[in-house]
């Protein structure tokens, strides 16, 4: 494994952290709301998806990441339903679960993707070769 996704899975084990205590700063402030947005839309759903184990071609970033999003939505909301169905529900209490999940999985190989195992065909341009005369 390379030091490049050592750093990508170190952050998006680190994401839900931030957002966290993003959190506990004034309402309001983008400063507070930005980081907890973007953790709840693609963290958990990166962290899933992300780290495979030879890297992701370009086809397979792209289906990465418009996968992250739904699956990180779709976690958010069993997290909040279930917070809500026994009265529970704070930022806090909404937030933790998410963070560690994501800092678990983060640690471990990423879901493999369909593009990611066919090898995400690039599409190159061919070369021919310049020929003046025959």
């Amino acid at each position: 494994m390379n030091l490049a996704q050592n750093r990508i899975r170190g952050a998006v084990a680190v994401s839900g952290w931030v957002a966290l205590a993003a959190s506990l700063l004034p309402g309001g402030s983008p400063l507070r709301w930005l980081p907890v947005l973007l953790f709840v839309c693609f963290g958990p759903g990166l962290a899933l998806l992300h780290p495979q184990p030879h890297g992701l071609r370009p086809g397979a970033r792209l289906e990465a990441f418009a996968l992250a999003a739904p699956i990180s939505l779709s976690l958010a909301t069993l997290t909040a339903t279930s917070l809500f169905l026994v009265e529970s529900f704070s930022a806090t209490a909404f937030l933790v679960p998410l963070a560690a999940f994501a800092t678990v999985v983060a640690l471990m190989p990423g879901l493999p993707l369909p593009a990611a195992t066919r090898g995400a065909v690039e599409r190159t341009r061919v070369k021919r070769p310049s020929g003046g005369g025959r």
